[in-house]
C-alpha cells in the first residue's frame, strides 16, 4: 500500500488544540460492518452500542512530563525526549541538539538548568543518560519535566495538561503519549457501562516516544513504528 492512498486535506480550523469541556461530549463516527452505513453521533452513543457481557480493555498507562529542556554543560541548547525509565536512576531518551552529546557530557537539565544529569552511552537514535540527583527519575520529571503534547497541537504545553492530556482511569506513570481513544471516556459514562453490565479490563502498554515519528517512507511496508 501506498502512503498516497491515504492523503487527504485536513484544515488546520478542524485540529482542536484543547478537550472538549465535557470528554464525552466529543463526536462519535460509527460504522455498520454488514450495511456500510456510516452514523454520526457524540461519544456517549457508545453506551446504546454496546451489550451487557460486552468487554471493553483499557489502557492504565499515565503520561508523564517527558519533555525536558536544557543545555550541556559545554554550551548549546538541547531537548531530552523520554523513550522510558529504565530504574530510578537513568533514562533511555532522543536528544535533539545542534550536536549530539557524547559519553561522559554532562548536561544541565530544567528551566533552570539546576538539574544535573550525565548522557552515559548512546544505542542508536536513543541516549541512556542518569540523572546526579538523589530524587527519583519521576520525581525530577514531575519537577521540572513538560507534557510532551502531540506535534500536531502547535501550542506550548501548560500546568492543566498535566490531567488534561490524561485518561481519567490512568493509574501507571510511564508513557509519553495518551492512549488517545481513552481521553474520551468520564467517569459518568464508564459508570453507565458497568451499570448496563459491560465489563471492563486493564492492561499497562507506555506508549513511546515512537508513536510521534512520521511516515518518511512510499510504502507502509517499509515503515518502522517503533
Amino acid at each position: 500500500m501506498r502512503v498516497t492512498d491515504f492523503a487527504f486535506e485536513l484544515p488546520e480550523s478542524l485540529i482542536a488544540h484543547y478537550p472538549m469541556p465535557e470528554r464525552s461530549s466529543c463526536r462519535l463516527l460509527s460504522l455498520d460492518g454488514p450495511t456500510g452505513a456510516l452514523t454520526h453521533g457524540t461519544f456517549t452513543d457508545i453506551l446504546d452500542k454496546l451489550n451487557p457481557g460486552d468487554l471493553l480493555v483499557f489502557n492504565n498507562t499515565r503520561v508523564i512530563p517527558a519533555r525536558l529542556f536544557g543545555r550541556k554543560a559545554s554550551g548549546g541548547k538541547i531537548e531530552v525526549l523520554v523513550e522510558r525509565m529504565l530504574d530510578d536512576k537513568r533514562i533511555l531518551a532522543h536528544i535533539r541538539a545542534s550536536k549530539a552529546p557524547k559519553p561522559g557530557a554532562e548536561l544541565l537539565l530544567g528551566d533552570d538548568e539546576s538539574i544535573k544529569a550525565t548522557m552515559l552511552a548512546r544505542h542508536g537514535a536513543l541516549f541512556e543518560v542518569e540523572f546526579n540527583d538523589e530524587r527519583p527519575v519521576l520525581e525530577i520529571l514531575n519537577g521540572i519535566g513538560h507534557m510532551p503534547l502531540p506535534p500536531y497541537i502547535d501550542r506550548p504545553d501548560e500546568d492543566a495538561d498535566r490531567e488534561l492530556y490524561q485518561t481519567v482511569y490512568g493509574t501507571r506513570p510511564g508513557a509519553v503519549a495518551a492512549p488517545t481513544a481513552g481521553l474520551h471516556f468520564d467517569e459518568p459514562l464508564l459508570d453507565k457501562l458497568r451499570a448496563k453490565g459491560v465489563e471492563m479490563a486493564f492492561v499497562t502498554l507506555h506508549v513511546g516516544a515512537g508513536t510521534f515519528q512520521p511516515v518518511r517512507v512510499d510504502s507502509i511496508e517499509e515503515h518502522t513504528m517503533h
